[in-house]
Formats: C-alpha cells, sequence, structure tokens
C-alpha cells in the first residue's frame, strides 16, 4: 500500500476501527491476544505486529520485541494493544505498570506511546483518553 493510502488515526476510536478490523473475530472473546499498532510521524499506520497469543486469562507482552519491532519498522509512535476475552474493560494492574514501563522505554528511543487499548468484541477502553497514560 503507498503511504498515502495508509490509515490515519487521529484518535482512539480511529485506533479501536482499525485494530477491530484486523482482529479475528473468532478469537477476540476466546483468548488474549497482544497487538502493537506502528505508526510513522504524521500517524499514518506501518502496520499491526501481533505479539503474542495467550490463554483466556493473560498473555505475554515482552518488551524488548515491542521495541525491536519498532525498531525495525522505524515507527514514531506505537499504539499498544491487548483484548480481554472477559468482556471487562477494566485494565488490570499488571496492565497498568506495563503501560508505565513501555512509555519509559519508548521516551529512551524516541518512540511515542501514545496509548494503550484494551478491546472487547463490543467496545474498547484507552488508557490515554482516561488520563492513565
Amino acid at each position: 500500500m503507498i503511504p498515502s493510502q495508509r490509515p490515519q488515526v487521529t484518535s482512539s476510536t480511529d485506533c479501536y476501527n482499525v485494530l477491530k478490523e484486523s482482529w479475528d473475530t473468532g478469537k477476540i472473546e476466546f483468548m488474549e491476544q497482544f497487538k502493537v499498532m506502528l505508526l510513522n510521524r504524521v500517524n499514518r499506520v506501518l502496520g499491526i505486529y501481533e505479539l503474542s497469543t495467550g490463554g483466556v486469562a493473560g498473555t505475554v507482552a515482552d518488551a524488548k520485541l515491542i521495541f525491536v519491532v519498532a525498531l525495525k519498522a522505524c515507527a514514531s509512535s506505537i499504539v499498544l494493544c491487548r483484548n480481554h476475552p472477559s468482556g471487562n474493560l477494566k485494565p488490570s494492574a499488571a496492565d497498568m505498570q506495563l503501560t508505565k514501563k513501555l512509555k519509559a522505554g519508548g521516551e529512551l528511543l524516541d518512540i511515542a506511546v501514545l496509548d494503550h487499548i484494551i478491546i472487547t468484541s463490543e467496545s474498547y477502553y484507552s488508557l490515554a483518553v482516561e488520563g492513565l497514560l
């Protein structure tokens, strides 16, 4: 896809819509997945990387792998995303700790962590919108 045709995200709703299109709807309510949306300097989507797939109650998000992918893609910023098969949109303490850790790591690498979005089959929760980023 040529750069001008890539989706551009300017809000958490835009991110959710792009993520929802790429998510396997057969998995969203059954197993937790962690994905990373990679963005260029004008917030056009370079790609969505599926980092991990776990079980019903969790999955692993390795900070080193997140930044390896972002660096290889020459991403200027990233949006973290995971689904909660339970349907609960509230971030866990582990979600909050991971977000803080990745935001700090991104600052060292000049890769902005713009948001951490939790999605379900029906809705989403944005840590940025809620002032938790």
